[in-house]
């Protein structure tokens, strides 16, 4: 596994290409942008036309895309990924996607003897550039083994889920969680100043204690602070990964009547001045729905 395509050349996929080029792979890539595509280039990443060419000449595909039903155009299109594919294939999708779509589009890659893992990541564009990434992995064991060292040179960190399908389960309850985690902690922060006092010293307090998160030990003083509010990842994104969460909890019918409320106040944040769909989804601290 040498030669290793790239399809997605935005933030994430243009960090991921360039950390597998560090790390001793030949790299190609595909993006429908001009932009993006003359922009690897110039990085010394050799472009294809299509998909299907990429996908006809390399070991690895990486899929780098935003949502399932771009996933499913590029694997089923006329040009997609099944039109080029060669027996043996193993193509790692880190979209954060439907696992529905996943294990569809896992099921048509089979037929035509292409592997799959699903491999949603976690660390934005700033851990693809400097191959610090999390990934959490889906598929046959024998197939994660065999893409490790691949995978090595894009993430610090790789844990191995479950079968298809549960990559993608365990990211959308991570940003569910995230999700959460930031509500809340915009509320603490909110009750602090109330109280008269500093939240940034109450949460310090906090992260000596049980009551610590990713979210008060990384995200608040990182990128909500000072005001930053720049950690690459956007109000629209995470509201589409909570929409995607709240899917897995109608269709499975589970009891989660705290996870419905995050999910309808992210879908209501939608509405409010300061958290529209470009700005940084850390926003949501600052939303108070009225």
């Amino acid at each position: 596994m040498k030669h290793i395509g790239v399809a997605g050349l935005g933030n994430m996929g243009r960090g991921m290409a360039l950390s597998l080029q560090r790390g001793g792979f030949t790299v190609s890539g595909y993006d429908p942008a001009a932009a993006a595509t003359e922009s690897i280039a110039r990085e010394g990443v050799r472009t294809f036309a299509s998909v299907a060419a990429l996908a006809a000449e390399v070991d690895v595909l990486i899929l780098s895309l935003p949502t399932s039903d771009v996933v499913e155009a590029v694997v089923f299109g006329a040009d997609g990924v099944l039109a080029g594919a060669k027996p043996g294939l193993l193509v790692v999708d880190t979209t954060t996607a439907d696992p529905n779509s996943t294990r569809k589009v896992a099921a048509a890659l089979a037929e035509k003897g292409v592997r799959f893992i699903d491999a949603p990541v976690s660390g934005g564009p700033k851990g693809a550039i400097t191959g610090t990434m999390t990934m959490v992995l889906g598929g046959a064991a024998e197939d994660v083994a065999a893409v490790t060292p691949v995978l090595e040179a894009m993430s610090a960190k790789r844990v191995h889920v479950g079968p298809v399908g549960a990559g993608h389960v365990t990211k959308l309850l991570n940003n569910l969680m995230c999700g959460a985690h930031l509500i809340v902690a915009g509320e603490a922060a909110r009750i602090a100043a109330a109280a008269g006092l500093d939240a940034q010293q109450i949460f310090e307090g906090i992260n000596a204690g049980s009551g610590r998160s990713g979210v008060t030990q990384v995200n608040y003083p990182t990128w909500i602070f000072n005001d930053a509010f720049d950690s690459g990842f956007t109000m629209k994104l995470m509201r589409k990964d909570l929409r995607l969460a709240m899917g897995l909890l109608s269709e499975l019918g589970t009891s989660a009547p705290l996870s419905g409320e995050v999910g309808r106040l992210w879908a209501a944040s939608g509405d409010a001045a300061g958290t529209a769909d470009g700005e940084d989804f850390n926003r949501i601290v600052q939303f108070i729905e009225k």
